[in-house]
């Protein structure tokens, strides 16, 4: 098969594809990314076929619309405002894009952050597809939409409203993109307007779909169907060819692990002053730290015996060697801290970011998360502290970790590909305008 998988945002957006595209690679499958043009030396890398649809990711996370959307917090309607901002002027170029990456492709796989994009092409070039996510996206009535807070206590009908979550974040979602969607769709693809209501509950409730994350940290709903997979989470292991720095193994060998501060991909237009309260912090709690100043999340310090900065490393080869983990919550993050069965204290910024947070407190794995909008001192060096020496917490996240250890998400998606192949190909071109409905034989 020829796939073909559109993606952006950071690289926590994008390397989960990479992992998946190389276990199909592996078995004789050619697949394409079509994402930001600053990821193709990372993708063509792994050896996997590379098509840009858009300019540097950096660039707009650093811009002021892309600083409000990081600065939404938990406000799921804030974070689709702002996103939609940035990918609306994009809208006719990324559609273009895609429709070039893909015109040679046999199937499209569907993201989360391409959603309508993909829909679109796969229509007009009548691919077959099949959603694959990084984050729970069918409809369900046992978790509320990740962007959405967790239903109130005071609710007598949780159900429902989770129900309803998504299908309010979805319709707000679509209104959002809905004129920018439909006019690429008429001036770059010559399709009919999608309607006003937009195609998404019906496709995302019915369509096949492969999850990369593991059942042992979202168990699978028993209102999601059998065309619902959780494969377990989709790893890319670069630790074990990656030649660490001199400092960093001198560091890690001269006092007790240390904690790992890092945000990933979320810029701080107050890093100094992020820097001063993290270093702070470590120091409050007693412990030594390894800061990631990739992104501009946290700026450089000098290196002394209790603080060691970084502008990046595997997190395969790292994580395991940390007394525990203080991250963002994205996704990927996420995975690789579970994964490596230390505790992981969440400060979360946006997005899903607080679903994984609250998945990674409720299963005992790290204290309650620290929103980034209640950072201090105080409650930062609070967080540490019970992350690295928690006796509860660490022993709960070490479970966890070889429960996750044991899976191989990638693979176990491919087979899924494979054994489903000749029904999967059967699913007809979806003709959303009018909503014409799955065939029953296309379920995975």
């Amino acid at each position: 098969m020829r796939i073909v998988i559109p993606t952006t945002g950071s690289r926590g957006d994008v390397q989960p594809y990479v992992a998946l595209g190389m276990a199909l690679q592996a078995r004789g499958h050619r697949v394409r990314l079509a994402s930001h043009a600053n990821f193709e030396d990372f993708v063509r890398d792994h050896g996997l076929d590379f098509f840009p649809i858009e300019g540097d990711a950096r660039a707009l996370q650093s811009s002021e619309v892309g600083d409000r959307m990081l600065r939404s917090g938990g406000n799921a309607f804030a974070f689709l405002r702002e996103f939609a901002r940035l990918r609306v002027p994009l809208m006719a170029d990324l559609m273009a894009g895609c429709q070039h990456a893909a015109e040679d492709a046999d199937v499209l796989f569907l993201t989360n952050t391409e959603l309508a994009l993909g829909l679109s092409v796969a229509e007009k070039l009548e691919l077959p597809v099949c959603l694959a996510a990084l984050q729970p996206a069918a409809p369900t009535r046992h978790f509320a939409n990740f962007l959405m807070p967790d239903v109130p206590d005071w609710l007598p009908d949780g159900g429902a409203y989770n129900l309803l979550s998504h299908a309010i974040v979805g319709e707000y979602f679509w209104q959002q993109m809905r004129s920018a969607v439909n006019e690429a769709r008429r001036d770059v693809l010559d399709l009919p307007p999608l309607p006003f209501l937009g195609p998404f509950p019906r496709f995302l409730w019915s369509a096949p779909c492969l999850y990369g994350f593991s059942a042992h940290v979202v168990p699978h709903p028993s209102d999601w169907g059998a065309n619902q997979h959780l494969t377990g989470y989709w790893f890319l292991d670069d630790g074990a060819n990656w030649q660490p720095p001199p400092k960093l193994v001198d560091f890690l060998e001269s006092g007790p692990p240390p904690v790992y501060v890092g945000f990933g991909s979320m810029h701080n237009r107050d890093a100094d002053e992020v820097t001063e309260l993290v270093v702070a912090a470590l120091s409050r709690a007693g412990q030594r730290g390894v800061l990631f100043t990739g992104w501009n999340g946290l700026r450089s310090v000098d290196l002394s015996d209790r603080i060691c900065p970084i502008d990046s490393a595997p997190h395969d080869w790292l994580f395991p060697r940390m007394a525990a983990v203080v991250h963002h919550g994205g996704a990927g993050t996420t995975a690789a801290a579970l994964r490596a069965g230390v505790p992981a204290l969440v400060v979360p910024f946006m997005s899903d970011q607080p679903f994984w947070a609250r998945r990674v407190s409720a299963l005992g794995a790290g204290p309650e998360p620290l929103p980034r909008k209640q950072l201090t001192v105080e409650r930062l060096a609070h967080g540490i502290r019970m992350a690295a020496t928690d006796p509860g917490i660490r022993r709960r996240a070490k479970v966890l970790g070889g429960l996750i250890q044991v899976e191989d998400g990638a693979n176990r998606a491919a087979e899924l590909i494979e054994r489903h192949q000749s029904t999967f190909y059967r699913l007809p071109a979806p003709h959303f305008p009018t909503y014409t409905r799955f065939r029953q034989t296309a379920a995975m």
